[in-house]
């Protein structure tokens, strides 16, 4: 069965299959075309899938597993997720009216998916869209100034754990050792310091660009806009700064040599991912297969029911895609 493609301006390219009668036989499909779906990858950065019989989490892991040949694993969480077993996980659980901004996925960790699979099960009334963007695009939009001082330098981001303002350290590590939590972060050259009333502070520093592992085309991956304290609403970065500090966000990012980033530095790199970002609307069965380290994803705010399953594979290390800074030594852990 040969899928029908749509090549339309401003959303991904999509592949339309028709005629298939259950997962079982989808998951066949994506076997044998597994190798012209790759490559249709390769060249867009992300695909849609549509049309195929994928209405529950348990299609959507027959339909994974013929996609990736290794799972990923999420690590070092940051935002609320529900589990459906198998490695099926939510796309996230935030408000529906709180758009989500482009990122790569995991681009903090040492090891990180190289893909991505999306599936709807439940399409909302309105908005919700998963947009994706070309990062080639989106750093060859930005200015050589900015962007030679982020190779220079790369990014840091800076994590506060606390049970009122974020993820706490235990769901964000899976574990309830702080022993294990330390040598985790020895083992990825992240600094940990503890604090009171069982709080956690942990500062990495990262490569702002890297280059894709297969094609070797340098591109922006990175989480330096979407965790900027300039990212947040102004009345609730107010009042966290209020309450907190401005050490005290649950999340913050600068320029590798701490130098702080300004407001209009984040709107900079917003105006880039915006100029790269396409999207389709969500119909159920849909399936949207993202290349990771090619293309930042997102999410739109929405209406009405909205149910979106995702799966990371084929993990990638930093160290395989000639990052601007040397891969980082371990860090010191368990400061006080």
């Amino acid at each position: 069965m040969t899928p029908h493609w749509l090549e339309e301006p401003g959303a991904p390219v999509t592949a339309v299959v028709d005629g298939l009668p259950d997962a079982v036989a989808a998951a066949d499909w994506i076997d044998t075309h597994r190798d012209a779906l790759r490559g249709v990858l390769t060249r867009h950065g992300a695909l849609y899938l549509r049309g195929l019989p994928v209405s529950d989490a348990a299609d959507f892991a027959l339909v994974r597993d013929a996609l990736f040949a290794e799972r990923a694993k999420y690590q070092e969480k940051a935002t609320p997720r529900s589990d459906f077993g198998d490695d099926v996980f939510s796309s996230t659980d935030l408000p529906p009216a709180q758009a989500i901004r482009m990122h790569n996925e995991n681009s903090y960790t040492l090891t990180f998916p190289g893909l991505l699979l999306f599936g709807c099960l439940t399409a909302p009334t309105e908005g919700g869209a998963t947009p994706v963007a070309d990062v080639r695009r989106v750093l060859d939009r930005l200015p050589a100034d900015l962007v030679d001082r982020f190779r220079r330098h790369g990014w840091s981001l800076v994590r506060n754990y606390a049970e009122h303002i974020s993820l706490d350290w235990r769901t964000a590590f899976a574990t309830d050792s702080r022993a294990d939590v330390e040598r985790y972060c020895a083992a990825n050259a992240i600094d940990v310091t503890w604090g009171d009333d069982d709080t956690l502070r942990t500062r990495q520093v990262r490569s702002a660009t890297v280059r894709h592992p297969r094609t070797g085309e340098e591109v922006w991956f990175n989480h330096v806009a979407f965790w900027s304290e300039w990212a947040l609403d102004p009345d609730i970065r107010d009042v966290l700064v209020g309450e907190f500090g401005g050490d005290g966000l649950p999340f913050n990012t600068a320029f590798g040599d701490g130098t702080p980033l300004t407001p209009e530095d984040v709107a900079v790199l917003d105006a880039a991912y915006e100029h790269a970002t396409v999207r389709r609307a969500w119909q159920p069965g849909d399936l949207l297969l993202v290349d990771n380290v090619r293309t930042a994803h997102g999410r739109d705010p929405f209406r009405g029911d909205r149910k979106i399953v995702v799966a990371m594979g084929e993990p990638v290390a930093l160290a395989d895609c000639t990052p601007s800074l040397p891969v980082p030594a371990p860090a010191l852990a368990g400061r006080a």
